[in-house]
């Protein structure tokens, strides 16, 4: 920083000279942690600060990963008469008898202790001490039983107004004694089949006598995991809801992977028992729990904050008619919208324009439902018409430039290319019979013959229609750029998504969509995530260097399958990449051929605050001694996933120097 030195004084202004409320707001960012053992010991106010109720009443210690059980147990016996919210989110190292301690913090209302080593008897004592908690968030696990709860911790549960679970085993959990449940998150991880090849079953719960009634639930949200058990589970959380739908009902949201969720026959009641009150927050059902008529009836006179239609093409007509002529009451409170995948035609080339975006339909969206700051467009096709001698429509990009408060955005790649160029006309107006497909010579390895005009230059023409969009969102954080046909190599829900995407390379317009492109994303200053997936158009990667030059606050970068899939052509733009991205936090780079040597660990080693790495490549080669120099070069390092081509051998060697 440069001063002038005629407006600063001849003496220094330390840290003591600060009044009270400013370091307090400095000290709010400091985690609990350092502030407790270390800041608290440099002098006497600062420890006096430190101690303050503001900053020890709220407690986080999830992804403290050098917090180990003395530490904690430290942290713990100093918070226990001044922490109010207590989370201990995913701190699975830490022993019984520390969880133990939790039960000195007779003050807590709120606790969080999901994936941490809690049984039915732990949790008993803790609920029994705790007589003030009002939301918890704990483990379902194979071994949990209801019965061995104490009549203290029954009464406890009776009083909570918020729970979140997660499910590792088919069971009502404690929602049962939750007679006063206000908010109720389940997440649903069970699988079919047991470690030991045994099929896991629902039919113990159904003759449990104890079973949930919902009276005062507000919101409701379930996710799942893939698996028929999961899904029949939820259907007896839900069974209530066939007999008496909660009046005060006003999040609803239900996530369910795969192509044919079952079905639910009292989604119609549900949506019309959502429209009597008016005070619908958020909405999300499987397409095949709502129709036209349902939906219609759910949105009528409400005003709904966040809404997901993902992959139901068949409300496309209503969600909009809904939005945009008068079927809500007020289409300025809606702040996120998820319309992935609702258009989608599967495995046709020649889309009409009924199975596309229309630039007209996105600026009345936009007028009307001015405040989304989250717009999720995946799975969707936009084709703009640029030919010569022909009036020039309005780009899908302009029409999105409207939302102005857009912080997140997930876009297909087709929405970002301008049109077809002569040469991509030819090769796509070119249909062989279905026999001469069989016989197609396959690309060659490298890098594809390509004339000059038929790669989009970096003048800037081609990309017009992102440079209108960028201009119109100055707030965009978050970016996600997704081609037709991508599917990880190794997703969560790889079994349910392959049967939902369309072929690699279906869309002509996406394989416009090249380094130009990415080098138009410079013009987006504040970006912090980023997404590119599936790009076939990327030859270079130049446009990675570009945009990374101008974004220097980038913080979580995802590549996945650029340019070919024969070889990894855009490698050293990568590396140069990956110099510049000084304050990356987060890798994700999955490719076929990805060689993962020394000179990519040391371009690597420059993104000095990354925390999680994830290389995926089933063909591609890794140095294990180059991978233990990054490691001990980024020490902020906590995740390290590398699902590579090396063998068995060479795998277990580097997982243990690592762990070493």
């Amino acid at each position: 920083a440069v001063c002038d030195e005629d407006t600063m004084s001849s003496s220094s202004v330390g840290m003591s000279d600060l009044s009270d409320e400013i370091l307090l707001c400095i000290l709010r960012h400091v985690p609990v942690c350092d502030l407790v053992l270390n800041v608290a010991n440099v002098c006497h106010k600062l420890h006096t600060l430190c101690h303050d109720k503001t900053l020890l009443s709220n407690v986080s210690l999830s992804e403290e990963y050098q917090a180990d059980d003395l530490l904690v147990r430290h942290i713990l016996r100093q918070l226990s008469n001044h922490v109010q919210s207590l989370s201990l989110n995913g701190c699975y190292w830490l022993s019984g008898s520390t969880m133990e301690l939790l039960a000195r913090c007779r003050g807590v209302t709120h606790l969080d202790v999901t994936g941490c080593r809690i049984t039915s008897l732990r949790l008993s004592r803790l609920l029994s001490s705790l007589s003030l908690l009002r939301s918890l968030a704990f483990d379902v696990t194979p071994s949990f039983n209801s019965a061995q709860l104490s009549s203290e911790a029954v009464d406890s549960l009776s009083r909570l107004s918020e729970l979140r679970q997660t499910l590792l085993t088919p069971s009502y959990g404690v929602v049962p004694c939750c007679a006063q449940l206000r908010k109720l998150m389940l997440q649903f991880d069970i699988p079919d089949v047991t470690r030991e090849g045994v099929g896991v079953c629902c039919q113990l719960m159904v003759g449990q006598s104890s079973v949930p009634h919902y009276q005062q639930l507000e919101e409701f949200t379930a996710r799942l995991a893939p698996g028929e058990v999961n899904q029949t589970l939820l259907l007896l959380y839900l069974a209530v809801f066939s007999v008496h739908v909660p009046k005060r009902l006003r999040v609803f949201l239900v996530s369910i992977p795969g192509p044919n969720p079952a079905h639910w026959p009292a989604a119609p009641s549900l949506a019309k028992s959502l429209s009597q009150r008016g005070d619908l927050e958020a909405l999300q059902l499987p397409r095949s729990w709502l129709d036209s008529l349902s939906l219609k009836r759910a949105l009528e006179g409400n005003s709904p904050k966040h809404l997901s239609f993902s992959r139901c093409p068949a409300l496309w007509p209503q969600v909009f008619q809904s939005l945009l002529e008068g079927g809500v009451k007020d289409a300025t409170q809606l702040i996120s919208l998820n319309l992935s995948g609702i258009n989608q035609l599967l495995y046709a080339e020649c889309r009409s324009v009924d199975d596309q975006l229309v630039p007209g339909t996105m600026s009345r969206l936009a007028l009307g439902c001015s405040n989304i700051k989250h717009l999720n467009l995946m799975h969707t096709h936009y084709h703009h018409e640029n030919s010569p001698g022909s009036v020039a429509e309005t780009h899908l990009c302009a029409s999105l430039a409207k939302f102005r408060h857009l912080s997140s955005l997930t876009l297909p790649a087709c929405a970002l290319s301008d049109g077809l160029n002569s040469h991509q006309i030819s090769t796509n107006n070119t249909s062989p019979s279905a026999l001469f497909l069989g016989l197609k010579k396959a690309p060659r390895v490298g890098l594809h013959n390509y004339k000059l005009d038929s790669e989009s230059s970096l003048s800037g023409e081609s990309t017009s229609g992102l440079t209108q969009l960028f201009a119109g969102c100055p707030v965009l954080e978050t970016l996600e750029v997704i081609g037709p046909g991508f599917v990880s190599v190794l997703p969560r829900l790889e079994p349910c998504s392959r049967a939902s995407v369309e072929p690699r390379g279906m869309c002509a317009w996406a394989r416009g969509v090249g380094d130009a492109h990415l080098a138009a994303l410079e013009a987006l200053p504040r970006l912090r995530r980023l997404t590119l997936a599936g790009l076939p158009g990327v030859l270079r990667g130049t446009g990675l260097v570009q945009l990374t030059r101008q974004c220097k606050d980038l913080q979580v970068l995802s590549l996945a399958n650029m340019g070919s899939l024969k070889t990894m052509n855009y490698t050293p733009a990568l590396l140069d990449t990956l110099k510049q991205c000084t304050q990356l936090q987060e890798l994700r780079l999955e490719q076929p051929y990805l060689n993962a040597n020394a000179s990519f660990f040391e371009a690597l080693s420059c993104c000095s605050r990354l925390q999680r790495l994830c290389l995926i490549s089933r063909s591609g080669t890794f140095d294990p001694v180059a991978t233990e120099t990054f490691m001990e070069q980024c020490s902020c390092v906590v995740m390290c996933h590398m699902f590579m081509g090396g063998t068995l051998v060479a795998c277990r060697t580097l997982q243990k120097a690592l762990l070493d």
